[in-house]
C-alpha cells in the first residue's frame, strides 16, 4: 500500500508524424495513495506558442524548469537545441536546479528533446517519447499505432494516454493534447 506523501503524476507523449508533432497528457495528480486533482494542465505552449512542452514529476519544479526553458528560449531567438542544452548544462550543474524533481518533453516543428534532471538532453530516434508513471504504456501504444495505421499525430497521442491510463494507475483519461502544424511548405 502506498500511504507515504510521495506525489505521483503523470503520462506525457510527443508523437511526430506527417509534419505535425503532437504532445499529449493526462490530468491526474495523486498523492500517497489519494488522487488529489483530475484535470491539471501538464503541457504548456512556450515561445509564442512555437514550442511545446509537457512535464512529469513535481508541479512546482516544473513550472520554475518552464520558466527557465522559457527564458534560454528568449535569449537564443526561438532556438529550441540551443535553449534545451543550455537548460541540461544549468540542470546538471546549478546546486538548486540539480534538486528538481521532474522530466521534462519539449518540441518545436523541427525536433522532440527530453531533458532530465541529470543534464541530459535525448532525442528519440523516431520523434516518438513518453515520460512519466505511464510513459512507457503510451511509448508502446504510440510505437504500434505509428506503424500500423493511418491516424494522425494528434489521434495517436491521445489514444496512446488513453491506452495508458487503462494500465498505469497514476495515469488518467483527463487528457490534453496541443500540437504544431507542419511547417509550410512541407
Amino acid at each position: 500500500m502506498n500511504d507515504d506523501n510521495t506525489m505521483r503524476a503523470t503520462t506525457i507523449i510527443a508523437v511526430r508524424r506527417d509534419g505535425t508533432v503532437a504532445l499529449a497528457g493526462d490530468g491526474q495528480v495523486t498523492l500517497g495513495n489519494t488522487v488529489m486533482k483530475q484535470g491539471a494542465a501538464k503541457i504548456r505552449r512556450l515561445h509564442r506558442d512555437t514550442i511545446l512542452a509537457g512535464f512529469a514529476g513535481s508541479a512546482s519544479d516544473a513550472f520554475a524548469l518552464f520558466s527557465r526553458l522559457e527564458g534560454k528560449l528568449e535569449a537564443h531567438q526561438g532556438n529550441l537545441r540551443r535553449a534545451a542544452y543550455e537548460l541540461g548544462r544549468d540542470w546538471r550543474t546549478d546546486r538548486v536546479l540539480r534538486k528538481l524533481d521532474a522530466l521534462m518533453l519539449v518540441a518545436d516543428k523541427e525536433i522532440t528533446y527530453l531533458l532530465s534532471g541529470g543534464g541530459e538532453v535525448l532525442e528519440p530516434d523516431d520523434g516518438l517519447a513518453g515520460i512519466g508513471s505511464g510513459g512507457a504504456y503510451a511509448l508502446a501504444a504510440g510505437r504500434a499505432m505509428l506503424e500500423h495505421t493511418d491516424l494522425p499525430a494528434e489521434s495517436i497521442a491521445r489514444e496512446a494516454i488513453r491506452i495508458a491510463s487503462t494500465i498505469c494507475i497514476y495515469t488518467n483519461d483527463s487528457i490534453r493534447v496541443e500540437t504544431l502544424p507542419p511547417s509550410k511548405g512541407k
